[in-house]
């Protein structure tokens, strides 16, 4: 019975390989990696989410091959948390100038959030975590997760309204990912 369920009809494998988070990381690399840099706002960090990714993703659990993206990005935003513990109080507004001049420049109002806000903001709402998975993986209330999410939105309109104001047009910045 047990390898019925690890065996596909076609008769390949129905969990990830290796080869499968390796191609992932390859081909995604620059989606992957901007999500580690909205979460840590450091080049240096985002990097080193990005490489410790990989390392959960290969010597992790068994994951559904149909898993293995989703999977790749949750290891990211695991590594992120670890490595950023946004839920400290001692936490600060993140400098950006570690971060490439070239990054688009509405991306950096994200970069700017207070860290909570920040990963908050890119786990609820581009990565679409409900409040309930959010509110786990930061290890914090699910109540927390809404207020700070809603704060995060506020700086970001508030924002958005400044940037309309001098004639700047926006336009959308980041693409979600769908699970």
């Amino acid at each position: 019975m047990l390898q019925a369920t690890q065996v596909s009809t076609n008769g390949s494998t129905a969990y990830a390989t290796v080869d499968d988070f390796r191609r992932i990381f390859s081909e995604g690399m620059s989606d992957l990696y901007l999500l580690a840099l909205l979460l840590t706002a450091d080049a240096r960090k985002a990097e080193q989410c990005f490489v410790a990714g990989i390392g959960d993703s290969v010597e992790g659990n068994r994951v559904f091959k149909e898993w293995a993206y989703s999977w790749a990005r949750r290891t990211i935003i695991q590594q992120a948390i670890r490595m950023i513990e946004p839920t400290q109080e001692k936490q600060t507004i993140a400098a950006t100038e570690q971060v490439s001049p070239e990054i688009e420049p509405r991306l950096r109002t994200i970069l700017k959030l207070a860290p909570l806000e920040r990963f908050v903001f890119v786990m609820s709402v581009l990565e679409g975590y409900s409040s309930q998975d959010c509110s786990i993986l930061l290890g914090c209330s699910r109540q927390a997760v809404v207020n700070v999410r809603a704060r995060a939105l506020e700086h970001l309109a508030d924002t958005a309204e400044i940037v309309a104001m001098h004639g700047k047009k926006l336009q959308g910045a980041y693409t979600p990912v769908s699970h």
